[in-house]
C-alpha cells in the first residue's frame, strides 16, 4: 500500500489513529451531558441540546479543541473531568509496534494533534509514546487546527518536510483535505477509530483497519 522509499516524512495524529478515539467519544457524548445535567439542574436531554448546539459552533477551528474554551461555556473544569476518567485511555491495536518499526528507520516521525495540551498531558500521563517521536506539534501551539492551511505552512517553518514525500495518518476527513490541499501526497485514514462503533463503510481516502496493514512487506 505504501513505498516506504518514496517517504521522508510520517506524520501521526493520536485521538483515533494511536489512541482509541473510545475515550473521546464517552467522555464529551455520555459523561460530561450527564455531569453538566446533574450540575445546572437539567434533563439529561436538555443538557443534550443544550451542549449540541454549542458543539455546532466553531467544529474545526482551534477553540472547538480548547479545554479553555469549554470550560468557560460549560462551567465546569473540563480539564479535571477528564483526568477523572483518564483510566479509559488506551491504545489502538499495534500502535506500539508501528512506531518502534518507524524509530528504526530514516524517517521524521512527528506526532500532529489538535488535542489542547492539557489533553495530550493527560493521556500521555496514562500511555506515554512521546518517546517514538523526533518532534510533537499541538495545533495550539501553532494557533491553528490541522483543517487550516495556516497550520501547515507554520509546520513548514518548524518543522521543515516536503509534502510530496510526506505521509499523514488521521481519522478526521477534514483534516486529510486540508493536508491535500496544501499538497501532502500520502494519505491514509482509519476504518475503526473508536474501538466500540462499527468500522466506516466508505471513506474518502485510502484506510486501513490496524497498523499490520502498512508494515506489510518491505519495512520503512
Amino acid at each position: 500500500m505504501i513505498d516506504w522509499k518514496s517517504i521522508d516524512t510520517v506524520l501521526l495524529d493520536m485521538d483515533g489513529t494511536l489512541l482509541d478515539l473510545e475515550f473521546d467519544n464517552f467522555f464529551w457524548n455520555q459523561h460530561l451531558p450527564k455531569v453538566y445535567a446533574d450540575t445546572h439542574k437539567l434533563s439529561e436531554a436538555d443538557a443534550l441540546r443544550q451542549m449540541g448546539t454549542k458543539f455546532d459552533i466553531g467544529r474545526g477551528t482551534l477553540n472547538w479543541y480548547c479545554l479553555d474554551h469549554w470550560s468557560q461555556q460549560f462551567q465546569l473544569d473540563i480539564p479535571r473531568l477528564k483526568r477523572e476518567q483518564s483510566h479509559r485511555v488506551a491504545l489502538r491495536p499495534l500502535t506500539v509496534e508501528f512506531l518502534q518499526q518507524l524509530k528504526k528507520s530514516p524517517v521524521n516521525v512527528v506526532m500532529v494533534t489538535n488535542a489542547h495540551p492539557e489533553t495530550l498531558a493527560i493521556k500521555m500521563e496514562k500511555i506515554d509514546i512521546t518517546m517514538w517521536f523526533d518532534r510533537i506539534v499541538v495545533s495550539h501551539d501553532l494557533n491553528a487546527a490541522k483543517e487550516e492551511q495556516e497550520f501547515w505552512h507554520k509546520l513548514q517553518q518548524l518543522n521543515p518536510f516536503d509534502p510530496a514525500r510526506t505521509l499523514l495518518i488521521d481519522d478526521t476527513e477534514a483534516v486529510l483535505d486540508s493536508a491535500k490541499r496544501y499538497g501532502i501526497a500520502h494519505l491514509i485514514t482509519l476504518l475503526q477509530p473508536d474501538s466500540q462503533q462499527p468500522n466506516r463503510l466508505e471513506t474518502t481516502y485510502p484506510a486501513i483497519h490496524h497498523f499490520d496493514e502498512i508494515m506489510h512487506g518491505e519495512t520503512p
